[in-house]
C-alpha cells in the first residue's frame, strides 16, 4: 500500500511539473504523506478510510474543503502548513486515488511535544476559525460512525461484543444530537457552534525550524468547541478554559468526549493496516467502559 501512495503521488507530481527523484515517505497512518524531493512539496495520500469515504468523489469533496480553509486562514495571517504554490489548489486523482499537495515544511524533531502549551492555544485558532466565511457541514467526522457501528465485529481482546452491543445502543440515543445542528442546538441550546479545526488540534500543532504550524485540517467541520479537546482529559481541557474568553461546557465536554471513543471504535477494522491504533483503542475503551451510559443523556 505504502509503494502504491508513493507511486501515485510522484506520477501526480511530474504530470503537473514538478521534478520528483526521490520521493520520501515522511508519515503513515490514514494517510501516506510523501515528501516529493528534491521539489519543496508533500503529497497527502488518503489511504485507509471507512467505506463512506472510499469513493474518490466525497474524499475529493472533503480535500478541496480542507484546502479552502486552510488558505483562508493564511490569508489572515495564522501560522499554518498550507497547499503548495507550484500546483493548483485543488485534489489530484491519479490511479484511482485522490490526493492534495502541501508546501514541505522542515519538522524540529529535537523537541517533544508540549501538549499543555498546544492546547492553550486553541482558543486563538478557535476565535479566527469563527470568522470563516465559508459553508461547512456539522460535526462531519462522526458522520460514518452509524455504518460503521452497524457492520462492527468483535475482536477479542480489542473489541467485545459487549463494548459493540453497549456501543449501538447508545449511538441511537446519541445519533440525533450528534449528526444535525438542529439536534444539538435542541438539547443544548445554549452552547454555540462554530467552525472547527475537527481532529484534535493540539495533536496538530507541529515543532517546524521556523515556529509552531497548524497542521492536517482535513476533519474541518462545524460543531461545538468541546469537541476540538475531546478525550484530552480534564487537565488538558481545563488548560483550554483558562486560556478561552468562555470556558468548555462540562456536559458537553462529556458528551465530546464519548462521541470521540465512538469515532474511535469504529476505527478497529483498520488496525491490522494501522497497528499503532490498537492501543489508542484499547486506552479509549476502558476509560469509556467506566462512563456512563450515553454520558448520562440515556
Amino acid at each position: 500500500m505504502t509503494e502504491t501512495a508513493v507511486q501515485a503521488a510522484a506520477t501526480a507530481a511530474r504530470n503537473l511539473g514538478l521534478t520528483v527523484t526521490e520521493p520520501a515517505v515522511l508519515y503513515e497512518g490514514f494517510s501516506t504523506v510523501v515528501h516529493l524531493k528534491p521539489s519543496p512539496v508533500v503529497a497527502r495520500v488518503p489511504m485507509h478510510l471507512p467505506p463512506e469515504l472510499r469513493e474518490s468523489a466525497p474524499i475529493a469533496v472533503r480535500q478541496q474543503r480542507e484546502l479552502d480553509v486552510v488558505a483562508w486562514l493564511a490569508g489572515q495571517g495564522l501560522p499554518v502548513t498550507v497547499p503548495s504554490p507550484l500546483v493548483p489548489m485543488a485534489p489530484v486523482e491519479q490511479d484511482g486515488l485522490s490526493m492534495t499537495f502541501w508546501e514541505y515544511v522542515d519538522v524540529d524533531r529535537s523537541t517533544e511535544p508540549d501538549y499543555a502549551a498546544a492546547v492553550a492555544r486553541v482558543p486563538e485558532l478557535h476565535a479566527l476559525l469563527a470568522q470563516y466565511p465559508g459553508e461547512l457541514p456539522f460535526m462531519s467526522p462522526l458522520r460514518f460512525v452509524g455504518h460503521g457501528l452497524s457492520v462492527a465485529k468483535a475482536v477479542p481482546g480489542l473489541l467485545e461484543q459487549e463494548d459493540i452491543d453497549r456501543a449501538r445502543a447508545e449511538w441511537k440515543v446519541l445519533e440525533p444530537i450528534l449528526t444535525t445542528k438542529a439536534g444539538f442546538e435542541a438539547a443544548f441550546p445554549a452552547v454555540a457552534v462554530q467552525p472547527l479545526h475537527g481532529d484534535a488540534p493540539a495533536w496538530n500543532l507541529i515543532t517546524t525550524t521556523n515556529g509552531a504550524f497548524w497542521a492536517d485540517f482535513e476533519d474541518v467541520t462545524v460543531g461545538p468547541r468541546e469537541w476540538d479537546v475531546a478525550g484530552w482529559g480534564p487537565d488538558l481541557c481545563r488548560a483550554y478554559s483558562d486560556a478561552a474568553p468562555v470556558p468548555l461546557d462540562p456536559a458537553v465536554q462529556q458528551l465530546m468526549d464519548l462521541a470521540r471513543v465512538l469515532q474511535l471504535l469504529v476505527c478497529t477494522p483498520l488496525v491490522p493496516q494501522i497497528p499503532e491504533l490498537a492501543d489508542g483503542i484499547r486506552m479509549y475503551a476502558a476509560q469509556w467502559r467506566e462512563m456512563p451510559f450515553a454520558a448520562g443523556l440515556g
